[in-house]
């Protein structure tokens, strides 16, 4: 196939890549060029709102939008006078409100999300202007990602902190949930959604099994080969002041998915993936938040 792919440099952008050139398809990114591009791709290099003619008559065989988080990054590309068989936009789970009962499922009324803010309207505003311009697309809602190249500070921060024996300051119990998805699950399920055209446009996308925070910590200190001392820490204290995770509890039915991909990676077997990546590759978190720090300054016992 000829794949466009929007992004190519950053995880999961750069992890699709690397995945549909290893399949021998000839893939197409769409990036500004201010990081190093994945070897065997075509190099586009431009602003994604300001594509100018340098998309002007092309064909792809799928278009793989990763990195549209408004209705406006949909439109430039709508516009740009391509042609395409697929469109697969990476959309989020932050397009459902936190009233809405748990676990969301496709079906459910989207809108405002007060923990997400504009990050999920504009998100949701995107969706609605593709599947009104593209009716055949396919929108999927994930949670949270994880792999290699992840450069956002979660996995890796208990990582460094198992890594330099430190106990972990736990949110309360640690019984707060989460649910993850592999970058590696996210396109072989793309694979199936190009092969089968499933009639269902909408998809949940993640892991079955839900892990409590305490649970996640736990598995990632495995990955370092380490036990970790918990230190609870109470409600008094902002969450996101010493943890990297928000205070908020979500979990999304992807029984649609699991009916075309019945199985995902391990989250242990992921983990593990992720940490000797991440060993290897400590400068790979561009926004490294000052947990740490806070924590030796607030809540370390004098």
């Amino acid at each position: 196939m000829k794949i466009l792919i929007t992004g190519g440099t950053t995880f999961v952008s750069r992890y699709a890549a690397e995945y549909f050139v290893a399949k021998g398809n000839d893939v197409v990114v769409l990036n500004r060029g201010s990081r190093e591009q994945v070897d065997g791709v075509t190099h586009i290099q431009c602003d994604r709102l300001q594509p100018g003619d340098e998309l002007k008559g092309s064909f792809f065989d799928l278009v793989l939008d990763i990195t549209a988080y408004t209705q406006k990054h949909i439109q430039a590309l709508l516009d740009a006078d391509i042609a395409f068989g697929d469109y697969i936009f990476i959309s989020s789970s932050a397009v459902y409100p936190e009233t809405n009962p748990q676990p969301f499922t496709e079906k459910q009324s989207c809108g405002a999300n007060s923990v997400w803010g504009d990050y999920g309207m504009n998100k949701l505003n995107a969706e609605r202007y593709l599947q009104a311009h593209v009716p055949g697309a396919y929108i999927l809602r994930p949670p949270y990602f994880y792999g290699i190249y992840d450069n956002l500070y979660r996995e890796a921060f208990p990582f460094d902190c198992a890594m330099r024996d430190r106990p972990f300051y736990l949110p309360q119990n640690g019984d707060m949930k989460l649910q993850f998805f592999h970058v590696a699950d996210l396109c072989r399920f793309i694979e199936i959604l190009i092969e089968k055209h499933p009639e269902n446009h909408v998809f949940n996308v993640g892991n079955m099994d839900i892990v409590t925070i305490k649970e996640w910590v736990e598995l990632c200190y495995q990955a370092v080969g380490k036990t970790p001392e918990f230190v609870s820490v109470g409600k008094e204290i902002p969450q996101r002041d010493y943890f990297c995770f928000y205070d908020y509890e979500y979990v999304l039915d992807v029984s649609k998915q699991t009916e075309l991909m019945s199985d995902t990676i391990p989250l242990d077997q992921g983990l593990q993936e992720e940490f000797e990546w991440y060993r290897d590759n400590p400068d790979s978190i561009y926004n490294r938040k000052p947990y740490m720090e806070f924590i030796d300054k607030e809540l370390v016992k004098k």
